[in-house]
């Protein structure tokens, strides 16, 4: 009797998790505005992170934040980061990535950011977040994606489900570089 109370346990993580499906997801979003403070991504419906989706919209919201306020783009990954707020070394490693005005880089997740018109996003800003068959381990662990309007390939971040069933930002990729912003005439 305890090995079936188990199994169906583990049968309930994984149907929670969403390991159970297989298949590609995508789930598109959008910001009339984006949150310049953690008070104003916190009244966003995203900011309830019941999805790993969710998370990672943020994210990239949190990150155009911090380009142009650390302090107020810390706050944000901070709260995406439930227990685990930034570390002065993660903090060091953000402020390296935006090192040369490279503030660009965020911004180019949101559709219509190219090189061609210097990454400036169409309005409502909108974004793609998409998984693979590989995305979920069910483990409450996710590998989700980001397309970049400069770049070849998808860059991803990995998030965590915890114990209140929120999911957290765990890592993100999405700063490496990109294709540089054209200068026009």
């Amino acid at each position: 009797m305890r090995f079936f109370m188990q199994f169906q346990k583990q049968i309930q993580d994984v149907l929670k998790s969403g390991a159970w499906n297989r298949e590609s997801q995508k789930e598109t979003f959008a910001f009339t505005a984006l949150p310049e403070n953690v008070g104003q991504m916190k009244s966003l419906p995203e900011a309830a992170l019941d999805t790993p989706f969710q998370t990672a919209a943020l994210t990239v919201c949190a990150l155009c934040a911090f380009a142009a306020s650390p302090e107020a783009g810390a706050g944000m990954l901070d709260f995406l980061r439930g227990s685990r707020p930034l570390t002065w070394l993660d903090i060091s490693c953000l402020e390296e990535d935006f090192r040369d005005g490279r503030a660009w880089i965020p911004f180019s997740y949101f559709a219509g950011a190219l090189p061609e018109n210097h990454y400036s996003p169409d309005q409502p800003y909108s974004l793609a977040v998409f998984s693979d068959e590989y995305s979920f381990d069910g483990q409450g662990n996710a590998r989700l994606y980001l397309t970049s309007g400069g770049a070849e390939k998808p860059r991803h971040v990995r998030l965590k489900q915890t114990g209140d069933g929120k999911w957290h930002l765990w890592e993100q990729y999405l700063l490496a570089d990109i294709r540089k912003p054209e200068i026009s005439g």
